[in-house]
């Protein structure tokens, strides 16, 4: 399950959240009731959940519920530790055939090998020296557009940034990135006129 909510938060591998709802205790319909009661536990007013994927559009949250629910999942280590990672390998076992001389003849084996598969990171701002990212999450589909969710360090503060239906696929790491440099620049002036 691990690996499977490190491959779905971090890389929205659609497919790992899927299996983390087919394989929760009562399967999927018990996964999607008890999203939604987490969701009222806190404050989600407005969320409603039919999905474990997020590839549905009748999955419906507000600005605010999302800044609620990466102020919650704040509080999870493992969930801060996951989401702000940049990549990710890992290694699957698998098979390879292989052409062998044998007794002077050549024959086809079939042996036994690693494959190592990296997955990084939807949000590259994971991978940047200039941020310090304690939560991090990306999302598309055609009705919602290409959104970021993150809880970031910023100018001293820690700050949640929720973009919505940001125009293309690089928009809202511009976006976001712009929000860091206006509370910088914000910092700076204010540190001034009171210093």
């Amino acid at each position: 399950r691990k690996e499977m909510l490190r491959l779905a938060l971090m890389s929205s591998e659609n497919r790992a959240a899927s299996a983390l709802g087919r394989h929760y205790p009562g399967g999927r319909a018990a996964f999607i009731a008890a999203m939604n009661r987490k969701a009222r536990e806190i404050g989600m007013k407005q969320a409603n959940f039919v999905d474990g994927t997020g590839l549905n559009s009748k999955n419906q949250a507000t600005a605010a519920d999302l800044a609620r629910m990466v102020d919650a999942s704040y509080r999870y280590p493992l969930i801060r530790q996951i989401s702000s990672s940049g990549s990710y390998d890992i290694s699957v076992p698998g098979r390879k055939v292989v052409r062998v001389k044998e007794n002077g003849r050549i024959k086809r084996v079939s042996r036994p090998v690693q494959r190592h598969i990296a997955f990084h990171n939807t949000n590259s701002l994971t991978r940047s020296q200039d941020w310090d990212i304690g939560v991090s999450k990306t999302g598309y589909i055609n009705e919602a557009g290409r959104c970021l969710v993150m809880q970031a360090s910023i100018a001293e503060r820690k700050v949640i940034i929720v973009l919505l239906d940001s125009w293309g696929k690089f928009s809202r790491i511009g976006d976001a990135q712009r929000i860091k440099q206006w509370l910088e620049k914000d910092n700076q002036v204010a540190s001034r006129y009171h210093g």
